[in-house]
């Protein structure tokens, strides 16, 4: 299985309370960690994590929050020696507050993120030979993952678009990706509802497929996720485990979907999949090092899925 990630990689820096500020609101933390994060980097880690060859592509910056997210992200087994170090933008930097409900906010400064062009999407075609599956996000330039999606697209390697953050896609977008897997906050963005439930989710993706994507799935969160394929529909209850911060779910389960996918399970499966594995890194704290493994997601699988 081979799975290439184009993408973001940052410093977090996050600081954990008891609530989150109001506008204006000075409060007390508890703690606080710096570790690297960035959707890409976790969602490289954690497919890497779950036993598949990982290729990342992305940009540091010239400093030592890029020296340690890279060292970081290599000691994990994903190759990333096609990072490319800007020597004029700093490294992405995130920073993050997260509150006793696991309930977070995030500031991004995507810093060298920003950067990435034709040169970074010319270098990632020439390394999708043999992949399975592209993950895209959009913490880089919309314009540089939709090219190397679109190549992908005409090389037979299966697209997954995490559409976070959220920003309205052209029309062409949606022609060039396999699934898209955004939460409820980013489908009322991108669709203009808010999904509640599972028929509201599945209105939410009718309009997904009208617009060309053949493959929806609606991450919501501790309510559970909905599919909807030409083939098959449904909803996959969430995982019961004991939450305590939110910060990287969405990249555990996006991993834990294109591994499966690659691996050539179904869609409800892989849905599975990507469930359990999002459900594993609430558990933890902090975004990277939260990425679950593969053994935890089998065992999750098979007590509760």
């Amino acid at each position: 299985m081979k799975i290439v990630v184009f993408g973001s990689i940052n410093m977090d820096l996050t600081a954990y309370s008891q609530t989150l500020p109001k506008t204006g609101e000075t409060i007390r933390g508890d703690s606080y960690i710096t570790v690297p994060g960035g959707k890409g980097s976790n969602q490289a880690v954690a497919a890497a994590r779950l036993g598949a060859d990982v290729q990342f592509f992305g940009r540091v910056g010239d400093d030592l929050f890029g020296q340690q997210v890279l060292k970081t992200v290599a000691a994990e087994n994903v190759d990333v020696t096609q990072v490319a170090v800007d020597p004029d933008t700093g490294t992405g930097l995130a920073v993050i507050s997260v509150d006793a409900d696991a309930e977070n906010v995030i500031t991004i400064i995507s810093g060298a993120n920003w950067t990435l062009g034709k040169e970074d999407v010319a270098r990632t075609e020439k390394c999708l030979e043999n992949a399975d599956v592209l993950m895209l996000q959009i913490e880089v330039p919309l314009e540089a993952s939709l090219d190397i999606a679109k190549r992908a697209k005409q090389k037979n390697v299966k697209v997954i678009l995490d559409p976070a953050p959220a920003v309205p896609l052209p029309a062409s977008a949606y022609q060039v990706i396999d699934f898209i897997t955004p939460n409820e906050t980013e489908t009322e963005i991108l669709v203009g509802m808010l999904p509640h439930n599972e028929e509201e989710a599945r209105q939410a993706a009718a309009i997904f497929h009208q617009r060309g994507v053949q493959n929806v799935i609606i991450k919501m969160g501790s309510k559970g996720v909905y599919y909807d394929t030409a083939d098959d529909q449904g909803f996959i209850p969430p995982f019961v485990v004991k939450a305590i911060d939110s910060v990287a779910a969405g990249d555990a389960f996006n991993a834990g979907l294109a591994v499966a996918i690659a691996a050539g399970k179904s869609v409800k499966e892989a849905v599975k999949w990507g469930a359990a594995a999002g459900a594993i890194a609430t558990t933890r704290k902090g975004a990277l090092p939260a990425m679950p493994f593969l053994a935890e997601v089998e065992t999750l699988l098979r007590e509760q899925g």
